[in-house]
């Protein structure tokens, strides 16, 4: 259980989300786009990208995917130097097994990775025939702070998303289309309220090579589920502060985490 005191001693966390249309399938387009971006996000301590952020949501696992130390990971590494920041995002990758994952890299300044592998895949789209799922909840440090990060469909298993107290920000990043946007805007305060903790969701806007529409939402939640910020369906880079203090000072004004169900999660292949 998170020690409270700790908490309220951690240092403000500075978000930086971006919003963005993405170039279908064209993973050298998306990194220059992206770097383009960046300079407007120094300063942040994380930078949130969108899922699939070098491709777009594509099936064609077979014909995009990067090895694990692929161009597109090397940058990612680079880019967090750079900027002294933690940059996190997933893309198709081949791990070493052969099997191809929609995998959130979470690069650190230090050049460092750690990696959180899609658990829910969206079959709706036939993702689950393309891609294989990852079996192993992660959370992940930065400045102190303990962050959960998932991916897109993996907000309609509160399950998967639950964390007793432990985690200080939950993290979705998505291709979540417009048409179901309602969902969206309706579960991301859900989760932030049964967990008390941040939520950060990130999401993009334009249309898809399939001809699918996004309306963006991107949006940060406070511990009750109340908007921090909402740039709608604009594009560019979108920046939010968050208090630790005020984190701590809710959870021991309002401890509902200590009367959770307590249970095990058994994942099936």
């Amino acid at each position: 259980m998170r020690d409270l005191t700790a908490l309220s001693q951690l240092p403000d966390l500075e978000l930086a989300l971006i919003q963005t249309e993405l170039a279908w399938q064209d993973a050298a387009a998306n990194r220059a786009h992206f770097a383009a971006l960046f300079e407007q996000a120094r300063g942040a301590d994380l930078i949130l990208l969108p899922e699939m952020f070098t491709t777009g949501f594509s099936m064609e696992s077979a014909a995009l995917a990067e090895p694990e130390n692929g161009p597109s990971t090397v940058w990612l590494q680079e880019q967090a130097q750079a900027l002294n920041a933690v940059i996190m995002g997933s893309l198709i990758i081949q791990a070493a097994d052969g099997s191809y994952r929609n995998r959130l890299l979470w690069a650190r300044p230090d050049g460092s990775l750690a990696h959180y592998d899609k658990r829910h895949l969206f079959r709706m789209a036939g993702e689950h025939k393309h891609y294989s799922a990852g079996d192993q909840q992660v959370l992940l440090e930065v400045n102190g702070w303990q962050v959960r990060p998932l991916i897109c469909y993996d907000l309609r298993f509160p399950v998967w998303s639950r964390s007793a107290g432990d985690t200080d920000l939950l993290i979705y990043t998505a291709n979540w289309p417009a048409t179901r946007r309602n969902h969206w805007n309706r579960l991301l305060p859900a989760r932030a309220i049964e967990n008390l903790c941040y939520v950060a969701a990130v999401n993009r806007v334009g249309e898809d090579g399939k001809g699918y529409a996004y309306s963006g939402d991107s949006q940060v939640l406070d511990f009750q589920g109340d908007s921090l910020l909402a740039p709608g369906a604009a594009s560019g880079v979108f920046r939010q502060r968050l208090s630790a203090q005020a984190l701590a000072q809710y959870r021991e004004r309002f401890p509902a985490h200590l009367d959770a169900d307590e249970f095990v999660i058994s994942t099936r292949s």
